[in-house]
């Protein structure tokens, strides 16, 4: 993959890969930046020698600013508004960090509005910097509304009324409600503490059969289904992993190295770490 863009930098360390937005002054979702994150999330999409996606800022104050209102105040209101059969370029590049069968991170180190609010939200997992992080959609203060999937994304992770009061406030939220909220994994005290957590999670993530972080998060993503189409889906899933060579592996290395025993079942945490590793060794 040539990974070659405007204003992403890619940086690989194995099966990590890191994307730095960098779009001065303020990380400005401009039509550059949207068009790299749609053609990156493609090319990321279809990269079998990648597990593990993180994203984050070269700007300490900005992960993404908004969508650049200039672009939105150019497009159609002159005629009845239609509704579409099909997805926006937006909402799929939305459901591809979502969907794809990687872990996708985000280091939010300053503040991430609007459409860069939603494109954090569509990923899996985000983590943030006390008194640093924030997080505002203030579309509906412009007149609008989120667009590009806020108005869905948000009540599946904080719940309806906090979904509201983010949305139709369109006030800056803190990294201590957020995490409080659940919209934050965690939050740490220092940039130090932040990367280094965060490297170590993809790393660790990165250690396991790619098989099995697709699958499962596939059915991590069907939690929205209704609860019995959920658990059916879950056990075909489950099956599906079996069936890898990956499973086979991991399984018969976990035992060799303690698993079921008292001692290896006091540290599963540190024996999941070492049957990744003796599996990428071998």
């Amino acid at each position: 993959m040539a990974y070659e863009y405007e204003t992403l930098e890619i940086s690989i360390g194995g099966a990590v890969l890191t994307a730095t937005i960098n779009n001065p002054p303020v990380n400005v979702m401009t039509l550059p930046l949207y068009r790299d994150l749609v053609g990156f999330t493609s090319e990321v999409e279809a990269d079998d020698a990648i597990k593990v996606v993180v994203f984050q800022s070269a700007d300490p104050d900005f992960f993404i600013a908004h969508f650049d209102v200039e672009t939105i105040l150019q497009f159609p209101s002159d005629t009845p508004a239609v509704k579409s059969e099909e997805f926006s370029d937006f909402h799929l590049m939305c459901e591809r960090v979502r969907t794809m069968p990687k872990a996708t991170i985000v280091k939010i180190a300053g503040r991430a509005g609007g459409g860069g609010n939603e494109f954090a939200s569509s990923c899996d997992m985000r983590f943030g910097l006390r008194g640093k992080t924030v997080i505002n959609q203030m579309e509906v203060a412009l007149g609008i509304l989120p667009g590009g999937t806020g108005t869905q994304r948000l009540p599946r992770l904080v719940g309806r009324g906090r979904a509201m009061e983010i949305c139709l406030g369109s006030d800056d939220i803190d990294a201590v409600t957020a995490e409080q909220w659940g919209y934050l994994n965690r939050i740490f005290d220092s940039q130090a503490e932040l990367d280094g957590f965060v490297d170590g999670l993809a790393r660790r993530i990165a250690l396991w059969p790619a098989e099995a972080i697709g699958l499962c998060k596939a059915s991590i993503n069907n939690a929205e289904m209704p609860w019995e189409d959920g658990l059916l889906e879950e056990a075909y899933l489950f099956q599906q992993t079996l069936r890898t060579s990956g499973a086979q592996v991991n399984m018969r290395k976990a035992m060799e190295l303690g698993a079921q025993t008292r001692e290896g079942e006091l540290r599963m945490g540190d024996l999941c770490l070492e049957v990744g590793r003796a599996a990428n060794d071998d």
